[in-house]
């Protein structure tokens, strides 16, 4: 048995989040499309056997992404660039396999991943424009440097309760966030974050308190003062995920290769 990693990206817009799920689309039998689901069936198609893949971690609905990895067995001994081509003459435009690899039986695509990037981006003008594609726009402006000073509160390893999704069934709550960064570009404002995990809504939680920090003239230790008080119900309100992409999942150390 041969295991493979694959990095794959995608505009999540149209998926029920990249994990497969048993939920059905509304009056049809058929059940809602998850970026999994999708790569497992051209996998599926090309191998002419079932295939399960086990991705790095979750993204939600309408979460895109850069670098998404996932690992597969397979009896067969593959060619990597062949593979990849006929994957992405299988799969839909709005998902793509950018690489694939043999690795080691013990890799695990989630269990040896050591941190995973995000980056949450922002279109700040007063009007939207036709070009913008998988960003917010916030037209009221933003201190990139007031940013700045509120994510310093969250860098290292803290309780995210207050930034967390408060009906989820995980009882994680500890992340050591090796980078939070602001940075503007022109008219957008890209927001990095580099963590060894991240909860559920997290980071869009994260984001949506810096903008009512903004919004308010608050101080930026107020994202301290929200930190530490473990309530979730003092933080901003949870963004929508169209500005939100995974980049890169991590392997060796932070400034490694995914792949």
């Amino acid at each position: 048995m041969q295991r493979y990693l694959i990095e794959i990206e995608y505009i999540g817009k149209a998926y029920a989040g990249s994990q497969k799920q048993p939920k059905k689309m509304p009056n049809t039998s058929k059940t809602v499309l998850t970026i999994q689901g999708e790569v497992e069936k051209a996998i599926s198609t090309l191998t002419k056997t079932k295939i399960k893949t086990i991705f790095s971690g979750r993204t939600d609905a309408g979460v895109h992404a850069k670098g998404q990895t996932a690992h597969f067995d397979t009896e067969l001994e593959i060619n990597p660039s062949k593979f990849v081509n006929s994957l992405n003459g299988l799969l839909p435009k709005d998902i793509s396999i950018k690489g694939l690899k043999k690795v080691d039986k013990m890799f695990h695509a989630q269990k040896s991943a050591k941190a995973r990037y995000y980056r949450y981006t922002i279109a700040n003008r007063k009007q939207r424009s036709a070009w913008d594609n998988n960003c917010l726009l916030i037209k009221y402006p933003l201190d990139v440097e007031r940013m700045n000073e509120a994510l310093s509160y969250i860098k290292g390893e803290h309780d995210f309760t207050s930034f967390k999704k408060v009906r989820t069934t995980n009882p994680a709550k500890i992340c050591n966030v090796y980078e939070a960064k602001a940075y503007r570009d022109g008219d957008f404002i890209y927001i990095d974050f580099i963590a060894d995990r991240f909860l559920y809504n997290m980071i869009r939680s994260i984001v949506g308190t810096l903008l009512m920090i903004q919004r308010k003239s608050l101080e930026p230790e107020v994202l301290k003062e929200i930190l530490e008080s473990r309530d979730k119900t003092k933080a901003g309100s949870t963004i929508s995920p169209e500005g939100l992409t995974l980049i890169k999942v991590i392997y060796n150390d932070i400034n490694g290769e995914s792949l």
